[in-house]
């Protein structure tokens, strides 16, 4: 059956392999790269054939996870990254061939082998990464925004690498190539940002019109590959064009449903890459080779984890994201495999080189997902040998604060939030990584920490042991998530209440025991919906009952978890149905010139009178023997159905009505 057979036989060794991984808590990626070292050529047993067919899919998932990434790329957040990126990154490519080439020369290699081996080690792999960053549910902090940052400016790097290295022995010819590649690029880019922009939603218009879900699906998978390819024709990385081709649909209004649909595709063709990954793993070369290879992983890993790491401190990021940089990108990435096929095919390097390049790639890409589990272990051992760094406070009393609230972002609910507080002299803390919002909180005289609120150092220095509760008002759906884990692993029993970015994500925070959760999109449309719907004939009991309906619907799965929470339920929806209102008595209501008593309201009725405003005289909890007088304002506490009773009760006497107290028939259903 050819390539069908060796699909079926990866999905089911995947499956197998990725079923292991979960039942050990490890990430999927290496039961794949398992299930690719079974099923590959150097294990014997059933074996794929097509290991080429298998790669060249494999390069699909590359580009689709670059695609993807493209579609949810954000320039605000990488915005803070930018020098790092730009600047840091090609000092990084420029100290790790160093590296590399020193240890070629260690070992005795040729000077221009040890070169290529620089090239290939100073790549990191950006499908690990990622995989990895999402299985750990940190895709949206600052280190993985760093990350992100520089392995997009390493996969562009790989163009000119691919041209320069071969030619190195003739750099007159070499040069003007890589001119060329460069020119091609800027006219890429700039056809891209002035015409992709435009036409791309337009087309997506089009189609999105005809309403059929299918042909979307298609149309996404054609322009994000399809722009991929073009970029290949010219020279360029056929991922680099795929992520550019993701970064223009994600301008579109339609990149949140093109995202949608193309995740599950993502997913099936990243998996063959990882697996195919493993199929290039010989454990007889490794076996063989065992003690190179691993001095090898052992140079490189340190070596290029020391220089992300001092790359990162350069850059003034803390001690967290330091180790956190520093131990996520030290692994040989998977642009080496290409670069290293093109150093082979010239004969710049040989086929044990090979061979140890892919080794040692294959070993750290498992390694990774462990070394970035340990990053945030070994910073706060770091931290406590050298004294916890100094965080940025700001009004914070003398005293240990105890029993506060902790506040996490200080965007419009988190300053909401803290004036309330505030007024009510409720002792709280802000948790800010915004700079700029740091002067205005300043300002408002409230205690303020600078840092990331998912930092354990940071939460320790809001006091997050000695804390009553803890408020996340940060809007990313990612970061909310994320300092909900950090919380509930430093202070497992503190109370938390958390603002859900998507109706979607209220179940998430539900699983991670939130106690309290808000939407703060839905509580305003639902309050709009009851102040439109006061505006027509619906009783006011009755566009109550329905509001909370639809507000149980959606927090029901939690309301649970905090018997206080249902108590304040109870207590707004009686809110709406108990309520105050005044009315003016006209001089000839039957009640005018008698007393509380006589009138007999509260029978009648159901109401209670609370006070009357008699010019410039208010009378609080008027005694029985009161005697109302014409165009007195009353004050009545009763439900809608009793007030509206009160209005016909206090109406003015006409013919055939009897006096007030002399007609039983006043009393109304909504007291029975």
């Amino acid at each position: 059956m050819g390539i069908a057979a060796d699909i079926a036989i990866i999905l089911v060794a995947a499956l197998l392999g990725g079923f292991v991984a979960q039942k050990l808590n490890q990430p999927l990626i290496l039961g794949y790269i398992i299930a690719g070292i079974l099923v590959g050529p150097h294990t014997g047993g059933v074996t794929v054939t097509e290991i080429h067919d298998i790669e060249l899919l494999a390069e699909i998932g590359v580009a689709l996870l670059l695609f993807a990434l493209g579609l949810e790329f954000n320039f605000t957040k990488l915005q803070r990254v930018r020098q790092i990126a730009l600047f840091g990154t090609p000092l990084q490519l420029l100290t790790t061939i160093a590296l590399g080439y020193g240890i070629g020369r260690l070992f005795g290699w040729p000077a221009y082998e040890s070169l290529w081996f620089g090239a290939l080690i100073s790549l990191s792999s950006t499908m690990v990464i990622l995989k990895t960053l999402m299985a750990q549910g940190t895709l949206g902090t600052l280190a993985s925004r760093i990350m992100i940052g520089m392995l997009i400016v390493q996969d562009v790097a790989v163009v000119p690498m691919l041209i320069i290295l071969p030619t190195l022995a003739n750099l007159e010819q070499g040069l003007p190539v890589l001119g060329l590649a460069m020119l091609r690029a800027t006219i890429f880019l700039l056809a891209m940002i002035y015409g992709g922009t435009r036409f791309i939603p337009f087309i997506l218009k089009q189609i999105a019109s005809w309403n059929s879900r299918e042909l979307f699906l298609i149309s996404v998978m054609a322009l994000g590959l399809g722009i991929g390819y073009a970029t290949y024709l010219v020279g360029l990385s056929f991922a680099f064009g795929a992520f550019v081709a993701g970064i223009v649909l994600s301008e579109s209004e339609y990149s949140h449903q093109a995202l949608s649909d193309i995740v599950p595709l993502r997913d099936v063709f990243g998996m063959l890459f990882f697996v195919s990954v493993g199929m290039l793993l010989d454990p007889a070369f490794i076996l063989a080779n065992l003690r190179m290879i691993l001095l090898v992983v052992v140079l490189v890993s340190i070596g290029k984890a020391l220089i992300f790491g001092a790359l990162t401190r350069a850059f003034g990021y803390r001690n967290l994201e330091a180790f956190a940089v520093a131990l996520g990108l030290f692994q040989i990435g998977e642009f080496a495999f290409v670069l290293a096929r093109v150093g082979v095919s010239q004969q710049a390097i040989s086929q044990d080189l090979y061979a140890l390049v892919l080794s040692t790639a294959v070993i750290t890409m498992i390694l990774t997902p462990f070394a970035t589990t340990a990053a945030q272990p070994i910073a706060n051992l770091v931290s406590r040998l050298r004294g916890a760094p100094a965080m940025e406070r700001s009004h914070l009393p003398e005293q240990e604060l105890r029993d506060h609230i902790i506040i996490a972002g200080y965007g419009r609910v988190g300053r909401y939030t803290a004036e309330v507080l505030s007024r009510l002299n409720l002792p709280f803390v802000v948790a800010e990584l915004d700079q700029r919002r740091i002067e205005p909180i300043k300002a408002m005289g409230f205690p303020v920490i600078y840092g990331d609120a998912s930092s354990p150092i940071v939460l320790e220095a809001a006091g997050v042991h000695r804390a009553r509760l803890f408020l996340v008002a940060v809007s990313s759906a990612l970061d909310v998530e994320l300092i909900v884990q950090r919380v509930r692993q430093v202070n497992p029993t503190l109370h938390i209440v958390a603002r859900a970015a998507r109706r979607a994500q209220i179940e998430a925070l539900h699983a991670l025991g939130v106690h309290e959760i808000v939407q703060p999109e839905f509580e305003g449309g639902l309050e709009i919906v009851r102040q439109s719907l006061l505006h027509f004939d619906i009783p006011v009991t009755e566009i109550v009952r329905l509001t909370d309906s639809v507000r149980h619907e959606l927090y029901q799965p939690f309301t649970t978890l905090h018997t206080d929470a249902r108590l304040l339920g109870q207590l707004r929806r009686a809110q709406h149905l108990l309520d105050i209102e005044w009315f003016t008595l006209p001089s000839q209501a039957p009640c005018v010139g008698q007393r509380i008593e006589t009138c007999a309201i509260q029978q009648h009725t159901g109401v209670s009178i609370i006070a009357v405003l008699r010019g410039d005289s208010l009378y609080n909890n008027p005694s029985p023997e009161f005697v109302f007088a014409a165009e007195d304002t009353v004050a009545v506490l009763g439900t809608a159905l009793q007030r509206d009773a009160f209005v016909t009760f206090i109406a003015p006497i006409t013919e055939g009505r009897a006096p007030a107290g002399d007609d039983d028939s006043l009393v109304i259903a909504a007291e029975e």
